[in-house]
């Protein structure tokens, strides 16, 4: 008995003075990524989703996200390869989106983001018919979402899955 008063009265210590672990809450958003393959040859495609998951208990309003090269695929210029297409996932299918350059993908996640919801961007990546081989081709994201109560988050560096790009 006399322990079990000691660990309350140790505990209550804690919590009165801030020292007790914190309850962690889930992320505002979360940006996540896929792709549909882990190889692919010079002249494929491959199929990368962004998934940007809402959290809040309010709309997200406004999305801002880059995406670039990681290091190690900068460091291989003989991979080359290029977004060729974006499309938005809809309730109904799939519709285009636009802005595959790396200053302006938060565009593409379409309307407001509701509470617990989520939407996924495909852009597809083309491997150049005379890209190098057997390197890996990864990206990086940060993002930046604006919810409906005026309140902010940034998060990143989310990285993608890498691609092989295997010799034919």
């Amino acid at each position: 008995m006399r322990r079990l008063g000691l660990a309350s009265v140790f505990a209550l210590f804690l919590a009165l003075f801030g020292l007790a672990p914190a309850a962690h809450a889930a992320e505002p958003a979360e940006l996540t990524f896929t792709t549909d393959t882990a190889t692919t040859t010079p002249g494929g495609t491959v199929n990368l989703s962004m998934t940007l998951t809402n959290h809040q208990n309010y709309d997200v309003w406004f999305v801002y996200q880059t995406i670039d090269p990681t290091w190690l695929t900068t460091q291989r210029p003989d991979l080359r390869y290029s977004f060729t297409g974006c499309t938005l996932a809809t309730a109904t299918g799939s519709t285009p989106c636009s802005g595959t350059g790396p200053a302006d993908l938060g565009g593409n996640y379409g309307t407001t983001v509701p509470p617990g919801q989520a939407r996924t961007v495909t852009l597809t990546l083309k491997i150049a018919d005379d890209s190098g081989c057997n390197g890996d081709i990864g990206f990086y994201s940060y993002f930046y979402a604006e919810f409906s109560d005026s309140t902010s988050v940034t998060g990143g560096p989310v990285y993608t899955p890498e691609t092989r790009v295997l010799c034919a």
